[in-house]
């Protein structure tokens, strides 16, 4: 390497510099080489140095424990609100057993509930019978009214919504009689029919019929009119235009209607089968009461709740099933 005179001499020979001023040169120089040495040095570092594979951040297991905390809060809050719920119910009624002597407190009805469902199929006579046959029997009567009530009511309220005629002439006698009470249709089914049990499957039927029929009916009224313009167009018959394009669009309406009938139909059979007397869950809370068992009367309650509850949640299933929405253009 040659010294730094030797660098001075040959950068003053080279840029015409006087032999006076070669301090100067001599310090760029000099900085020049040692900048050169830094950047080599650098350079050579960075030669040796592995660039590192770069992974995508990860979740540390704080941050997943929150997020599963946050879905897990709406199956927490549906879990834990009911159970509340109840025993806010269950706080209160004992609260009442303590305070009157003579209402059973849940575990005394608790006990009465293990020996009734323990055999609730006896039969030691026709007045006297499990729960479990005086629930089929109100059931049987429900089915057999309430079926009745849905191939008389959903016809019926097709026809009343297709036609302005029929839905004029049939609008004022549904208004009139639809608010009437269940018990008001008893008597007239024991003078037309001589007995008691087509009277309360009249009864169920006479009540559960309106709900179909004024669902149905607005469920063909609310149909779009671009369907029944191209069912013209096409020159589809009544039977088609009924089949094809009415029933599909009405289902949901219809579903809503069966469910509103339901209950109405489970509420109407305790009420008749307390005065017609027979087999049934409604005699059987009765004759209960007649026989002062205030558990039994308590555990019928719940029954009736129950039953009613499971019919309704099965046609809700059903309805959101068939239920849709208008799909925006």
């Amino acid at each position: 390497m040659a010294s730094m005179a030797t660098i001075a001499t040959i950068a003053r020979a080279g840029q015409g510099i006087p032999n006076g001023k070669t301090e100067g040169v001599t310090d760029l120089v000099l900085a020049s080489h040692e900048n050169e040495k830094r950047m080599q040095a650098k350079n050579s570092a960075t030669d040796d140095v592995e660039v590192p594979n770069l992974q995508p951040p990860q979740a540390y297991p704080q941050q997943k424990t929150a997020k599963q905390k946050i879905a897990f809060a709406p199956l927490l809050l549906q879990i834990s609100a009911p159970l509340f719920g109840l025993a806010l119910l269950i706080l209160i009624w004992e609260i009442i057993a303590v305070k009157n002597g003579n209402f059973p407190s849940p575990w005394v009805t608790l006990q009465e509930a293990i020996k009734i469902f323990s055999d609730p199929f006896y039969q030691k006579g026709p007045n006297d019978q499990g729960i479990g046959w005086n629930i089929y029997a109100s059931l049987k009567r429900v089915a057999v009214g309430f079926g009745l009530a849905a191939l008389v009511g959903i016809p019926t309220g097709f026809l009343i919504g297709r036609f302005k005629f029929l839905y004029a002439m049939f609008s004022p006698i549904i208004s009139l009689l639809k608010p009437v009470s269940p018990l008001a249709w008893l008597p007239i089914g024991l003078l037309v029919f001589k007995a008691a049990n087509p009277a309360a499957i009249w009864c169920i039927f006479i009540c559960s019929i309106w709900p179909m029929i004024i669902n149905t009916a607005i469920g063909v009224q609310r149909v779009p009119q671009d369907y029944m313009n191209v069912a013209r167009v096409l020159n589809l018959s009544e039977w088609k235009i009924m089949t094809r394009i009415l029933f599909p669009a009405v289902l949901p309406y219809l579903l809503t209607g069966v469910r509103l009938s339901i209950g109405t139909a489970w509420l109407v059979i305790v009420a008749a089968e307390m005065l017609t007397g027979g087999v049934g869950i409604g005699f059987w809370v009765w004759d209960e009461w007649n026989n002062l068992n205030v558990p039994h009367i308590i555990i019928a309650i719940v029954v009736i709740g129950s039953v009613g509850l499971i019919l309704e949640q099965t046609l809700v299933a059903l309805a959101r099933a068939f239920t849709y929405d208008d799909v925006a253009n």
